[in-house]
């Protein structure tokens, strides 16, 4: 292939670098295809567990990472291995530390062998849990494996630099964004895009105009099914042509360019980056006619489901194979008529690949021995250990025999070195020497190590902690201000806004309105509709919008209409955001706050009281359940102390109610995992939550005419629970417990029940059966009288209590029926 051109010397100086740039491009390519290769043996040969690869992707990443500038953000998927190590953030010896799960964050530095191979992530913070300044650095949120659940993130990311280019308030935050000037790069597999999650968010969008590039890698098929099965047309980019945007409409700038062909990915990355950058409008790019040279992942061949044709069209449009006829054939003739070639003879080439699998082959043994050498030096240990311990022992011979094991197995797990030292200390459970108690040593130690290793960061361990800030009460003027609960919630948002310039609150009716309860009246007016605004009715990818724009710089407030609604986002809230820290091993954060409502709610859809799976799903976040606005606002003033992500639950039936304004908006702060004792007794504990106090607090009063005087405790929060535990001293005080909850049998009760008498030991203090007392099975019918037939009412909650008396004292309490 000859062209054609007029060059100057400056100009053959700029194909020298051309030339270097490709051919590097090409090596980068050889290196990751290589690992695709070795990782795969990896796992059929035991090494490592399981293996998705991105293989076949490696150019189109390589033109991503071309126009992927600092400070631009990606949220991906599995198969992106190429544009990590085009962009300089993962190497090959890297790579299979990831693969073999090595839990030093320095070997894998993605988190920490937390996640398989495959899932990507850059390091947002320091050391002490502040932020780095993320302009100066390329960005990788951390990736997912749930298909399609990184778009609702990659949302917020692209949202956020629409913020900082358009709200002065935010302007001066240059170590998150240099006026607005961040991409956010999405990737997804063609088949992903057929959940819901991908539509919602590519909607969402192109209502918002973010500067977003949504790159779809399509080989086709989705694990063994065809596209046939998968999209309409077979084509995503055929179906979405109506976002396609014109000179009268908004919309998405889409293009359509072929897997295999360098020249014309560059270009074409290079326009969308442009178009998303300085427009800030969302791109499509769908890159079709691409390969999956291994299959879908190591669980199975690809042979079992396509055809030989369609084998061979693969091998035939491979990539990296396109790319080398390319480069073989390129040939540039200049003004002077001098013939510009990037390689001279194909044994450049062949060089070249030799290289790159020499590279990958140390890369993978470096990696082996690194994660290897560790564990082999614990084995040696404890064979040490137990070497000493057959002496002693009567049991002796058993034990030379785990010693004889460990030994011989030259590529031992963890698991294989403890196992061992545990089940050797079984046998040693009559005897007693000073080698048992190092053997003993060992075993606590390994365990303290584990910890670390594969169990810190679910929740922020740095002083931002929000349980280290301090609770700091109300304040009143000396006569009583009573005013509608909502007006609390409202002024202490006006006041949260003028404090935190970094604060944006969104949500269905949150903008306008003012929300439909009317807690955020007016504010929109006076903050404008950046910082107060509305959405879409999409609740995943509120929270996504949350997700993105906290790890970014900015504290979100992202509502959800009613707390039933939430189960739309739940994937995305128990998936991404609660597990972010966690995953991460500590190097992202994203400190969202989620307001909704619930409790006391009528009806099937809207019963307001799903907690146990909330609660059970979203272990990494806390869970607030304040009783009153006043409570509810001082978590949200605690909250912005910090930077842990949270769920607040107000009572929907609590805002017309009457509270006293406090002088110190903005300022007072509810205690996290702190529960509070708000009526004392002797007779029996009853722990609840949200708008069930007022029930329990009304049948206190007629459990007194009848000589019960129960003490009654407000959990306040859920996660954490009762970290001073409170309850259990209540309960050394009554002996005798009762949880209720609106939550369905086995919820958010049982929960707190096992909280407090197995973690607080409360079990010993007991004289009776504790007991809970929940809404019905089914999800209450609608109406006043279905709520009071399906959940807990006044009446239930007295004769409950009353019952445990009379199992207590029935001499005393006359059985009622």
């Amino acid at each position: 292939m000859t062209l054609k051109t007029a060059q100057s010397s400056s100009q053959e100086i700029s194909f020298n670098e051309f030339k270097k740039e490709v051919l590097n491009d090409y090596k980068i390519a050889k290196i990751s295809r290589e690992c695709s290769l070795l990782g795969r043996r990896e796992v059929l040969t035991g090494k490592a567990k399981f293996g998705v690869f991105g293989d076949g992707k490696e150019v189109p990443q390589l033109a991503m990472a071309k126009a992927f500038k600092k400070g631009d953000f990606r949220s991906g998927y599995y198969r992106d291995q190429t544009f990590m190590m085009a962009i300089g953030e993962l190497s090959a010896q890297q790579f299979f530390a990831g693969l073999y799960a090595h839990t030093d964050i320095k070997e894998d530095p993605m988190s920490a062998g937390r996640q398989m191979g495959g899932h990507f992530a850059t390091h947002s913070l320091h050391e002490d849990g502040s932020w780095k300044n993320l302009t100066e650095q390329y960005n990788s949120s951390s990736d997912i494996s749930p298909t399609a659940g990184q778009m609702p993130r990659l949302l917020g990311l692209a949202q956020a630099s629409k913020i900082y280019r358009n709200e002065k308030s935010v302007q001066n935050k240059t170590n998150f964004s240099i006026n607005g000037n961040e991409v956010a790069w999405g990737t997804i597999g063609n088949a992903s895009t057929s959940e819901g999650l991908f539509f919602e968010t590519i909607n969402a969008a192109g209502v918002l105009q973010v500067p977003m590039v949504m790159s779809v890698w399509d080989d086709e098929y989705g694990i063994s099914v065809h596209a046939k099965h998968q999209t309409t047309k077979e084509s995503i980019s055929e179906i979405l042509k109506g976002f396609q945007r014109d000179e009268k409409n908004k919309g998405y700038e889409i293009f359509v360019v072929n897997g295999w062909d360098y020249v014309q990915l560059m270009s074409t990355y290079q326009e969308a980056a442009k178009i998303a950058r300085e427009e800030h409008v969302p791109v499509l790019i769908h890159v079709k006619e691409l390969t999956q040279p291994q299959g879908h992942s190591t669980s199975g061949s690809h042979e079992r489901y396509k055809t030989k044709d369609r084998l061979q069209w693969e091998r035939d449009h491979d990539c990296i194979a396109k790319m080398r006829e390319w480069i073989l054939e390129f040939e540039l003739e200049t003004e002077s008529g001098e013939i510009l070639r990037f390689i001279d003879s194909e044994e450049e080439l062949i060089i070249l690949e030799k290289e790159a699998k020499k590279e990958v082959t140390n890369a993978k043994r470096n990696a082996w021995n690194a994660y290897l050498n560790e564990i082999k030096a614990e084995g040696t240990l404890v064979s040490q250990i137990l070497e000493r311990v057959a002496k002693k022992s009567a049991n002796g011979a058993f034990i030379t025999k785990y010693k004889n094991d460990l030994v011989s197995n030259s590529e031992p797990t963890r698991k294989d070195v403890l196992s061992a030292a545990r089940k050797c200390l079984w046998h040693l459970k009559d005897e007693s020497f000073p080698e048992k108690i190092e053997l003993q040593n060992f075993i606590k130690s390994s365990l303290k190590n584990a910890y670390s290793k594969y169990s810190t960061h679910l929740l922020n361990e740095s002083e931002s902690n929000v349980l280290a800030v301090a609770e700091q009460l109300p304040t009143y003027a000396q006569e009583k201000n009573l005013v509608d609960a909502r007006v609390v919630m409202r002024d202490n948002f006006d006041a949260i806004l003028e404090k935190h310039n970094d604060v944006v609150i969104f949500g269905e009716d949150a903008g306008f309105i003012g929300d439909v309860n009317q807690g955020l009246e007016g504010l929109q007016e006076k903050f404008g509709e950046i910082r107060i605004s509305d959405t879409g009715i999409r609740e995943a990818t509120i929270i996504g919008q949350g997700i993105g724009l906290a790890m970014r710089g900015l504290r979100p407030i992202a509502e959800v209409q009613y707390l039933d609604y939430l189960l739309y986002a739940l994937q995305i809230m128990s998936d991404d955001l609660a597990t972010l820290r966690y995953r991460s091993f500590g190097k992202q954060k994203a400190p969202l706050i989620i307001r909704t409502r619930g409790h006391r709610l009528e009806g099937i859809w809207h019963a307001g009281s799903p907690m146990g799976g909330i609660i059970n799903n979203v272990r990494g976040m806390h869970v607030l359940v304040p009783r009153n606005m006043t409570k509810a606002a001082g978590f949200y003033n605690t909250l912005l102390e910090g930077d842990d992500p949270a769920l607040v639950i107000e009572c929907l039936n609590g805002y017309r109610l009457k509270e006293n304004l406090p002088t110190n908006l903005g300022e007072f702060k509810t205690k996290i995992g702190v529960v509070e004792t708000i009526k004392e007794g002797k007779d029996m504990t009853v722990v609840s939550y949200g708008s069930t106090l007022r029930l329990v607090e009304e049948a206190a009063k007629d459990l007194l005419q009848v000589g019960i005087n129960i003490e009654i405790i407000d959990a306040q929060s859920l996660l954490p629970f009762d970290l001073n535990h409170d309850c259990v001293k209540s309960l050394a005080k009554t002996n005798k417990l009762l949880v209720v909850d609106e939550d369905v049998p086995g919820g958010a009760s049982a929960y707190i029940l096992q909280e407090i008498l197995e973690n607080q030991n409360g079990y010993e203090y007991l004289d009776s059966k504790p007991s809970t007392l929940t809404s019905k099975p089914h999800r209450p019918a609608y109406g006043t009288d279905g709520d009071y037939f399906s959940k807990p009412s006044t009446e239930d909650i007295f004769e409950k209590i009353y019952a445990m008396m009379h199992e207590y004292n029935p001499q005393k309490f006359k059985s009622l029926y």
